[in-house]
This record gives C-alpha cells, structure tokens and sequence, in this order.
C-alpha cells in the first residue's frame, strides 16, 4: 500500500485510527508545479476537502489524475461546519487530504480550524510542502529577507490601514503581505506618508503564471506606477525599518507632515520616532518648542 492508500474502516489493534490529514499546498498558476505526492494524494485520499471543487478537479485533470475519494468544499463559510464531520471521517479510518485554490492551506486560505481540530483529538496530521506565494515573493524581492513577518491581508478600511501602517514604522524584520489588486494603489500612497518615501520595497503580481511581473523600487515609486490599479493577485513586500537613531529637531517637519495628514499629534510623535529611533518624548517636545518659537 503507498502512503496515501485508502484506509477507510481499518484501526490499529489498540484502538486507534490509522487515518490521517494531509495539508497540502497546490500550484498557483503551473501545474507542474504540483509534487508528486500532491498527485498520489488527489489519486488515493478517501476524501479532498477543497476551498473549491470545481477548482480542484480542474487541477486533478491539470494533472493527469482521476480523484477516487469524495470530494466536499471547504470554504470560509462552511469551514466552521464541516470541520467536525471531517474529524469524525479522519478518526474513522479516512485520509482527508486538504487543499485550498492555490498554496498552502491555513495561510489566508481556509484550513486552520481543521488543523487545529484534528491535532486536538490527537489525529494523525502532516504536511505535503508546495509552492507558496509569501516564501515566493520574499525570494523574489531582492530585499533582505534574512527575517520576515507575514501579515496576511491588508487592511481594507482606510482607519484601520493605516493603523496597521503605523505598526510597522519600526518593524526591522522585512513585511509580506496580500493586496487587492483595486487597493494596492491606495495601500501604496498610503505607506508612503506613513513609512516614508524611501521605505523600498517590492509589488510581485500574478506569480509563477504567464503575466508574472516583479516591480521592485521605493514606496514612493511603487505607489506612482500602481496609480492605475493592477491586475491578478498581489503579494508586496516590504523592507524592514533602519533603526539608525536621529535627532528629534531633524524630524519635527516629519512629524508636521502626518499631523497635517490628519494623524494627531501624538500618534504622529510616535510613528516618525519609531521610524527614525527617536525619544518620542523629546521628538514631542521638540514640536512643542518649535511652535512656540
């Protein structure tokens, strides 16, 4: 029997259940791309949970591979209730193999809720590695990326973007994170006011697929060629903070900047000193003093 083979019904003699999960990443754009034990796994699993069957099925006939198992979708709105039948199959005997529309499930693609679960009844669980956007772009790049964060999704609503902006004023590790292709402009000019100008980074769009394109340069220039909007899916990265310290008189024009942007004062003091590694006390009574003279 090969790795993956049906196991429906059989158990251990002690009790346990000789089924399993596997988490498996699928290509983004290549089918061959795809393992060949992501192949074995659409031929032989008792069940594909997938965040789009008819997705899924494209890619098995992508592939060569006829799907035996049952095939049930798995997505954000289901994810919740499906979870416990899923479980339930894998504690039964079942080898449910998990795949999301493109790279690793769990990361901004549903999966997390049946991984925790199944590791929570002390199911057998593993991995099929695979292509994934975020390790993709960061290669990419041409940033140094010895550290990273991913940050998933960015933030839809203005407030709250640039809440998260502000996060990363003294972030020194690089940042990865996903973007609407119809926000990435907004999300561009926004970094640049929050971020700096300088700040450099890296817009990588449609990867691994025929129109892949890697625009690298500083935010400042990533936002004016985006102004347009993009298309395809977006991955961006960007560099981590310098943390060189500077003198808080040199950045009171800075922190005016982002006052005048609307940021109040003190979030403004905040941001720009730990972009700049600053005293945010006396950046802020710098400001002060500069007002008053």
């Amino acid at each position: 029997m090969n790795e993956f083979g049906r196991s429906r019904g059989t158990d251990d003699p002690d009790g346990s259940s000789t089924g399993k999960l596997l988490v498996a990443a699928t290509p983004m754009g290549r089918f061959d791309d795809a393992s060949p034990r992501l192949r074995e796994a659409l031929a032989c699993a008792d069940v594909v949970a997938a965040e789009d069957t008819r997705r899924a099925l494209n890619l098995a006939g992508g592939l060569g591979v006829t799907v035996s198992g049952r095939i049930v979708s798995y997505y954000d709105q289901v994810e919740a209730g499906r979870t416990p039948t899923l479980v339930a199959d894998i504690r039964g005997g079942a080898t449910v193999l998990l795949i999301s529309d493109a790279g690793m499930p769990s990361v901004s693609d549903p999966g997390y809720r049946l991984v925790a679960a199944t590791v929570e009844a002390g199911l057998a669980i593993t991995c099929l590695p695979g292509p994934s956007a975020v390790t993709t772009a960061v290669a990419l790049s041409g940033l140094p990326v010895e550290r990273f964060c991913f940050d998933g999704f960015a933030p839809r609503k203005p407030g709250r973007r640039r809440r998260w902006l502000l996060t990363l004023v003294a972030e020194e590790r690089a940042v990865v994170f996903f973007e609407s292709p119809h926000r990435i402009a907004d999300t561009l000019t926004e970094a640049v006011e929050v971020l700096g100008p300088d700040r450099r980074g890296a817009v990588c769009r449609e990867l691994t697929k025929v129109y892949e394109e890697v625009r690298r340069g500083t935010l400042a220039e990533l936002a004016e060629w985006s102004a347009n909007g993009l298309r395809g899916e977006v991955t961006v990265v960007f560099a981590g903070a310098d943390a060189a310290e500077a003198d808080p008189e040199d950045l009171v024009d800075e922190v005016q900047q982002l006052v005048d942007s609307g940021e109040r004062l003190k979030d403004a003091c905040a941001a720009v000193a730990q972009r700049h590694g600053a005293s945010k006390r006396e950046l802020y009574q710098a400001v002060l003093a500069a007002r008053d003279d």
